[in-house]
């Protein structure tokens, strides 16, 4: 499931918990919601190493051209 849908899914269960006073559906929005969030920061994460990378060889590639000369 995405991120966005286990965020939807977990607002409409705190929600409902909240509604009913069902302790136990709520936490288990909560719980959706901070699934939803650690999605959201891994996907953060991994394109921010993906970007290091990349600028990691491009800067060994200039480096093997000022060799080369």
């Amino acid at each position: 499931m995405g991120k966005n849908f286990d965020d939807a899914a977990g607002k409409a269960k705190d929600a409902y918990g909240k509604a009913t006073g069902d302790r136990g559906k709520q936490a288990e929005g909560k719980a959706d919601q901070a699934k939803a969030e650690a999605k959201d920061k891994a996907d953060q994460a991994k394109e921010k190493s993906e970007d290091l990378k990349d600028r990691a060889e491009d800067a060994g590639e200039k480096i093997k051209n000022v060799f080369k000369r």
